[in-house]
């Protein structure tokens, strides 16, 4: 039997600042916790429907009912499988900021898009995304399950990007997506560098924006006279992300 006490704790991981006191997070549905388990994630605990096909990690595992289930899930349709993790410690590695390409969000707000962006820097070969204070939670249950697996592979640090982009080497090229930018179909690319992409609604800060050294556009090719005033923000990241796979980069 799943405890009181224990569900609410789990209920509790709803909110950040439960989790950053507990420094857990929660992942749902039996593909998820199945890539968790075969990650380096550090288990807490974990909670399963009798007929869950899992992988074997010799975690201690909870067998509960669907009713227990439900209340403990976060999902409106509950899976079979809920796994609590401890969220890794990890400190920034600028040696390897500088030689590879990174992504930066600036104040990204919605979960699913964080959560799409930590999918497509997975599918596209980027390594490390470097957050804003005020970008969303990347192990929010909404985030953690829009990326489908890939916050097991991806390193997502936040910190004031002001500091963050002070300390970059200054031979780095730090790329921002604009609506006045250069046509990126068109701009000369680097291998290494910072992409930076902007707040859903007010694009790239001011305080960001300083430190951009190439602004780049993806063009419109609509022929309407009525037209989108912008892309989806993890829209504009993959395209930005394909462009550079596409000149080899990635």
């Amino acid at each position: 039997m799943t405890g009181k006490e224990k569900i609410k704790r789990i209920k509790s991981l709803e909110y950040k600042k439960f989790r950053d006191e507990s420094g857990l997070f929660v992942a749902e549905g039996e593909k998820l916790v199945n890539e968790i388990l075969q990650s380096n994630f550090e288990i807490d605990s974990l909670f399963c429907l009798p007929d869950a096909v899992l992988y074997n990690r010799n975690i201690k595992t909870e067998i509960i009912s669907e009713n227990e289930m439900k209340r403990i899930s976060f999902l409106k349709t509950p899976s079979a499988a809920l796994i609590v993790v401890k969220k890794p410690i990890k400190k920034i590695d600028f040696k390897q900021i500088n030689n590879s390409l990174n992504i930066v969000l600036d104040d990204i707000q919605d979960p699913g898009n964080l959560g799409t962006i930590i999918r497509l820097c997975d599918w596209f070969g980027i390594r490390n995304i470097i957050c804003s204070n005020k970008t969303a939670d990347c192990f929010s249950p909404k985030t953690v399950q829009a990326t489908m697996g890939a916050i097991c592979r991806i390193s997502v640090f936040y910190t004031e990007l002001n500091d963050f982009l002070n300390k970059i080497d200054k031979n780095i090229t730090v790329y921002g997506a604009f609506l006045e930018g250069e046509n990126i179909y068109k701009a000369n690319l680097l291998p290494q560098g910072l992409i930076i992409m902007g707040n859903e609604g007010k694009g790239i800060s001011p305080e960001a924006a300083k430190y951009v050294r190439q602004k780049l556009c993806i063009p419109c090719f609509s022929n309407n006279e009525i037209k989108c005033e912008s892309l989806n923000v993890s829209a504009a990241t993959a395209i930005v992300c394909s462009e550079f796979k596409r000149r080899g980069f990635l």
